[in-house]
């Protein structure tokens, strides 16, 4: 095992090696130290509409009671299905204060992926936005959910606001499909119902699992990591160390462009940044860059987080030049890499660092991060952060020398529990005591700087999200003018990667709009092959197994 200590001397502010998540117990013990020190203090805001500690403490506690009232019981599963909105915070909030387990659901996902995700979890209840009502409507038959609780992009922004923005949301641009779910109930009379109510006393650990985190794992299909009240704190405390020296309690304002349904945004905008009593500005829809842009204008943000698709969309926007940027003081890419020459245009723009961080949904995410003073280096995925331990393991079973490649395995309090009913999968994901293996080839150099070089398994990252080939494949096989089909990851300027489909004709008359029109009927938009390509056979080894390694090289020539 290679000592990751001596590194911290890259650190211009000497992050300490260790950190205690002892410190908080639980998830919930934290949340309520913030809610108190920072009271009067805005929390979240949405389209102008601002929350203070205070309030977003009162409205989750309302929502747990309601919760409770409603029979659910802690470790039941919630599922949260809606895109960045006050309502997030609060409903997550005050389901962790109720002790649910939170099932963060892509708001965007077809019945298909909700059914799965859902029937896996064994989810009880639901927050989802009535944009996607309809897709519940079609599968919540099959599934254990007995409590829907139903919001609309407005209901938090005010009564004459909130009107104009349903108005327009419902009318105008028809983006809320009819749909009919028989006993729900709006977010806000939940809210009002459970202010005649308390949450009921119950015990909670730190090793309980709070939060069900899709992914595709190492390996495999999507399965649930179970991330515990001390990898989230371990994690949320980790963030905060690195950060330290750079921000100050109660003066940050950031900004959340990225979904909190998704792990990055979860970790750092929803739970570290409580930490320093920070304002966190959420933008609903980060494709729509203009209200990015409108955010700069209203408020002096001091850190963003984001993807490398979103940081060179905004670098290549006529109007993101012309921002004030002077509060600027940290900007951190996630999810997939961030490309030099987008980091380089990133610093001439806006005068700040873009830092490159590395995390799985598994280690709750954060693993390694560069040093926030852009002292670190191009193309590197940074050092590990406190109390995590790195090493390299080479396929002979032999731990990697410095700049030997091998798969990053990686030892930390932040490491999830494991899959959720899935044991043979945790046993094959975290192994030898407690090392969670990447699928990541990688090495590290005499700094202790950690570098990428290929996936170890065949996972495809689109914008920072998991995609793997397995699910594409058995999606297409369904289309019955299929034979034969497998899916590999090809290069992509804007996404990183897209998935692409090779494909076996069973009738000849089958077209590569078929395929893309059968596959946006059964996946959400990212999965999607943006690529198509007929063969007459695919490479398959001597017992028939399909060579996606073959494919991907064929496709690179």
């Amino acid at each position: 095992m290679i000592d990751h200590r001596p590194w911290l001397k890259n650190y211009p502010l000497g992050v300490p090696s260790n950190i205690d998540p002892s410190q908080y117990p639980t998830l919930v013990s934290f949340l309520k130290e913030c809610f108190s020190k920072y009271k009067e203090l805005n929390a979240f805001e949405c389209m102008g509409k601002k929350l203070t500690y205070r309030e977003v403490d009162q409205y989750s506690e309302a929502f747990g009671a309601y919760l409770h009232y409603r029979g659910l019981q802690p470790g039941d599963r919630i599922a949260l299905m809606m895109p960045n909105m006050l309502q997030y915070p609060i409903a997550v909030f005050g389901a962790l204060k109720a002790g649910l387990i939170i099932v963060n659901t892509n708001p965007l996902y077809t019945p298909r992926e909700m059914e799965f995700q859902f029937l896996d979890s064994g989810v009880k209840a639901i927050v989802i936005l009535e944009n996607f009502a309809s897709n519940l409507q079609a599968v919540i038959q099959k599934t254990k959910i007995n409590t829907v609780i139903v919001t609309s992009i407005g209901e938090m922004l005010g009564t004459i606001k909130g009107s104009l923005v349903n108005l327009v949301v419902r009318h105008i641009k028809r983006m809320v499909p009819k749909y009919n779910l028989q006993n729900t109930v709006r977010f806000q009379n939940a809210l009002l119902q459970g202010k005649q109510h308390t949450i009921k006393n119950f015990v909670n650990q730190p090793e309980d699992v709070i939060v069900h985190q899709y992914t595709g794992g190492t390996t495999g299909i999507s399965k649930g990591a179970m991330l515990t009240n001390q990898s989230l704190v371990a994690n949320m405390i980790q963030i905060r160390t690195w950060m330290q020296g750079y921000l100050v309690e109660g003066k940050e304002i950031t900004l959340s462009p990225l979904p909190m349904y998704h792990i990055f945004a979860f970790a750092v905008n929803c739970l570290a940044m409580l930490s320093y009593g920070a304002h966190t500005v959420l933008v609903t829809n980060a494709r729509d860059l203009n209200s990015i842009i409108k955010e700069f204008r209203n408020s002096k943000i001091s850190l963003m987080t984001g993807l490398n698709t979103l940081f060179n969309a905004l670098n290549n926007h006529p109007e993101f030049k012309t921002l004030d940027f002077s509060a600027l003081k940290i900007t951190v890419g996630g999810g997939m890499a961030i490309q030099k020459s987008v980091a380089d245009r990133w610093k001439e723009i806006t005068g700040c660092p873009l830092t490159e961080g590395y995390g799985m949904t598994e280690s709750s995410p954060l693993i390694s991060v560069n040093p926030l003073d852009g002292s670190g280096k191009s193309g590197s995925i940074g050092l590990p952060v406190s109390s995590t331990e790195i090493r390299i393991m080479m396929d002979d079973g032999r731990e990697a020398d410095f700049n030997q490649n091998g798969e990053i395995q990686c030892r930390g309090p932040q490491v999830m529990k494991g899959y959720y009913n899935q044991p043979s999968e945790t046993a094959k994901t975290i192994i030898d005591g407690g090392w969670l293996c990447t699928g990541d080839i990688g090495y590290v150099d005499e700094d202790g700087y950690m570098y990428i070089v290929d996936r170890k398994k065949d996972m495809i990252l689109v914008s920072g999200f998991n995609v793997y080939p397995n699910e594409i494949e058995n999606i297409v096989m369904m289309h019955p003018k299929v034979l034969e089909a497998a899916a590999i990851g090809v290069s992509d300027e804007k996404s990183g990667e897209v998935p692409k489909i090779f494909v076996v004709k069973k009738e000849e008359s089958l077209t590569k709009e078929e395929i893309i029109n059968h596959c946006k009927a059964n996946m959400t938009a990212y999965k999607i092959p943006k690529q198509v390509e007929f063969r007459t056979e695919l490479p398959k080894t001597n017992v028939g197994k399909i060579l996606r390694r073959a494919l991907k090289d064929q496709n690179d020539k």
